[in-house]
């Protein structure tokens, strides 16, 4: 049982050149996913990342099922990320590189259907979180930006001089029909005397 645990089946340079190929590789294959994968995952994106996760585990373990094996793949993958944030902070240009730029969905208060068709984002799916972000619909939204690493940014619309007005308008109306529903109800008490 020990040597099951302590003693790893794969040489350890292997180990570390395994996880560092499963890492680019993974890396190249979200980014050519698309930002989508990494922060609105529908169930469909969802299973594929599980399932993504399971097929390359044997990639960077091998035929290595000790303690140690695993530490080791986990350990590597963990010290590579942080070399790679660390180097991408530094090179700005690079990171822009593998991450991309963000991308505005909807500008100026319109859907940009060719954006949402390169992000297989659905108007439907927009407005879902937009939802969530506590606004009532899209038509609500002055810009939608979807930032590299896959969340959506909305804007709300500020409401113009003549949207304000009205809802002026509309409070005062309420406010002195409120106030006529009052007097008359007082008058009807009077005449009941």
């Amino acid at each position: 049982m020990a040597h099951d645990l302590f003693i790893s089946g794969v040489p350890i340079a292997e180990k570390l050149v395994r996880t560092l190929a499963v890492y680019v590789f993974l890396l190249v294959g979200l980014r050519l996913a698309g930002k989508r994968e990494m922060g609105q995952l529908n169930p469909f994106d969802f299973v594929v990342l599980l399932l993504l996760s399971n097929t390359v585990q044997n990639a960077i373990i091998g035929n290595d099922n000790s303690l140690v094996g695993g530490i080791i793949g986990a350990t590597a993958l963990l010290v590579i990320n942080w070399f790679v944030v660390r180097y991408l902070y530094r090179h700005p240009t690079m990171a822009r590189l593998l991450e991309g730029d963000p991308d505005l969905l909807i500008r100026n208060g319109q859907l940009r259907p060719k954006h949402l068709e390169r992000e297989l984002i659905t108007p439907e799916e927009l407005e879902a979180a937009a939802r969530r972000q506590g606004i009532e619909g899209l038509h609500n939204v002055e810009t939608c930006r979807l930032e590299v690493g896959g969340a959506l940014t909305f804007v709300a619309k500020e409401p113009t001089e003549d949207e304000k007005r009205h809802g002026e308008i509309v409070r005062h109306l309420e406010s002195l029909r409120q106030s006529h529903a009052a007097l008359l109800e007082r008058v009807g008490q009077i005449e009941r005397l």
